[in-house]
């Protein structure tokens, strides 16, 4: 069906629905058995990276609520372009009543839809748009155990030169580096982590190449901000050290891994989904961390420093009390300017929107 031909008929049977129930922009209730809960997925859940840790928070809702594969749809391997509107549009055909839109390019999408059809309720992992009725945005604390995935490449490396494999520069994967540096110099001050940025999300031969490049460069673990595994592969191949993201690589490069920074996306998708069950749905974006459950580091393997456990159990319990964040000043950038003032602890805020690196996090 024609794109517009589809938004007529859509709107047309949404406007029905107004008409009979009443339902504005505050949701009513929707009863178990007639929900339908839509997914648009960048890569296929196969990647064991970041779209399988996607989906895995999915089977986990949908287990959790008792809902049947019926009630429960996805759609894989969509980009970030056109693609996204058309698959957000099937899945409101098909009568999705909430839809999680799981990659940073599909925002704008999710904006326009969500103004075009208001009682549908979209929800947005990463990025930073939202509005006051049927729009949110969620994402959370993963630099809290990127930094303590950056203690394990820290004691690791011996050549003092660390590798990072990130997707584009902006906030979420500079935030996500930056953390990752500071707790590598937390035990290693004299490391340098050189970031190469693929400008992708997804795709595994690009991810793998940025990798080698930064082995050809010395690098002796690469720790990743991309979707797949490749990185880790690449790393393994070369006899080094590698730190994953997303989910536990350890089973793709076991000889590899230290560690991964892994999300639960479970912890933050059934509650969603459990409150458009009970009407109680808000446009309020959600920002979890280690405290909550959404984020954790993977258990460390065999392949770490004898000194890992008891310094990244340290910290951590220091992270989840309340008494250290990641971005505790004193911290500089890495052209010297000091960005956070000793005593001074940067905000969600200033933490999803920052433009600069930390010392000793160069570009190559």
């Amino acid at each position: 069906m024609h794109l517009y031909m589809r938004r007529v008929a859509i709107i047309a049977a949404l406007l029905l629905v107004v008409c009979v129930s009443g339902v504005n922009a505050d949701f009513a209730p929707v009863p178990k058995d007639q929900l339908k809960v839509g997914f648009v997925y960048i890569g296929d859940v196969s990647d064991k990276g970041y779209t399988y840790a996607h989906h895995q928070g999915t089977l986990a809702m949908q287990a959790a609520l008792g809902l049947d594969d019926a009630q429960v749809l996805y759609k894989t391997n969509i980009s970030e372009d056109a693609a996204c509107e058309n698959a957000i549009l099937e899945l409101i055909e098909q009568g999705c009543q909430i839809i999680f839109t799981t990659s940073y390019g599909f925002m704008d999408y999710t904006e326009a839809l969500a103004a075009e059809y208001p009682d549908v309720i979209f929800s947005h992992c990463s990025g930073f748009k939202s509005n006051d009725t049927n729009f949110n945005n969620y994402f959370g604390r993963i630099y809290q155990p990127r930094y303590l995935s950056g203690i394990a490449a820290g004691l690791k490396t011996q050549t003092g030169k660390i590798g990072y494999v990130g997707a584009f520069s902006n906030p979420e994967v500079d935030g996500g580096a930056n953390a990752f540096t500071l707790g590598a110099r937390s035990v290693n001050p004299e490391a340098e982590v050189y970031i190469k940025y693929t400008s992708t999300w997804y795709d595994p031969t690009v991810e793998r190449q940025a990798a080698e490049a930064l082995l050809d460069l010395g690098c002796d673990v690469i720790a990743q901000h991309q979707d797949t595994s490749m990185p880790q592969i690449a790393a393994q191949e070369r006899g080094v050290w590698g730190v994953g993201y997303n989910a536990d690589m350890s089973e793709d490069a076991p000889d590899a891994e230290l560690c991964s920074p892994i999300w639960n996306w479970g912890v933050y998708v059934t509650a969603a989904v459990q409150s458009v069950i009970d009407g109680t749905w808000k446009p309020e974006n959600s920002f979890l961390g280690m405290k909550e459950g959404l984020v954790a580091l993977s258990p460390l393997t065999a392949n770490n420093d004898p000194q890992a456990q008891a310094l990244i159990d340290e910290a951590s319990a220091k992270i989840l009390s309340g008494e250290f964040d990641v971005f505790d000043g004193e911290i500089k950038d890495n052209t010297g300017e000091v960005r956070v003032e000793s005593g001074q602890r940067l905000t969600d805020a200033e933490i999803t929107s920052i433009t600069w690196l930390v010392e000793g996090l160069t570009v190559k």
